[in-house]
This record gives structure tokens, sequence and C-alpha cells, in this order.
């Protein structure tokens, strides 16, 4: 005997879809924006970051889900968890979930970051 859940028809597949920069940048002329996954239907938001000033990135926070950084260009200290290094250009950096990260421009070039959070909606909980 078949279920009303049984006849229900699987939710349709997400659209090819091509987000243009301009509609995603927040802040000009910095690179820094984001695209919520709920959006556009898939489990995965990114956040696009950008700075020219050294010292300058997110203050020490964590994230329910994992957390991956592409580094685009620039150097940055990344402290996660115990663990501090340097990142650079082409360099991906892995932040697992619920485990404290932050990360700050070493200069001197400007440093830019598309961030990859496994999870369909942006959350951060700062601990600084």
């Amino acid at each position: 005997m078949r279920t009303e859940q049984s006849m229900r028809r699987p939710p349709a597949p997400p659209k090819p879809q091509l987000l243009k920069s301009a509609d995603l940048s927040m802040i000009d002329p910095s690179w820094f924006g984001k695209i919520e996954g709920r959006d556009i239907g898939t489990q995965a938001t990114i956040l696009f970051f950008s700075t020219e000033e050294i010292g300058d990135g997110p203050p020490l926070h964590t994230h329910t889900y994992d957390e991956l950084f592409l580094i685009g260009s620039g150097r940055a200290r990344f402290t996660v968890g115990e663990t501090s290094f340097v990142a650079e250009r082409g360099d991906v950096v892995f932040g697992p979930a619920h485990i404290p990260h932050k990360f700050e421009n070493l200069g001197p070039d400007p440093f830019q970051t598309t961030d990859i959070h496994l999870s369909d909606h942006f959350e951060q909980v700062e601990l600084e």
C-alpha cells in the first residue's frame, strides 16, 4: 500500500545559476559578501573577504559546521584551536566544526579569502 509520503514527488533539483560579483559585494571597493546556500537550494554557504589592513580579520569564533578557507592572495596567520600557522595564496585551511578559529592579515599585500561554510546558512558565535 502506498502512503501519502511515498506518493509525493521528490523536490526538484536546484537549477544552475550565475551569481555576478556585483550582486554579491556588500562593501565597495573591497571584495566582501556572501551567498547563503538556502537562497540557491544548496547546503554550502560562501563568504568572500578581502582586506588591505595589516592585522585585520575576524575575532575568535566558532561555527556548528566545518569551514574551508581558500586563500586567493596575500598571507594571514590562522589560529585554529591550539594550532597557529601562516597560510598564503593557493593554500586551503580547514576549520572543523565547534573549534575556535580566527585569522589576521600579515601583509604587506592585500589578503583575500573565499570561505566555504558547510551549511545552508551562515551563523557564528564570537568568543572575543
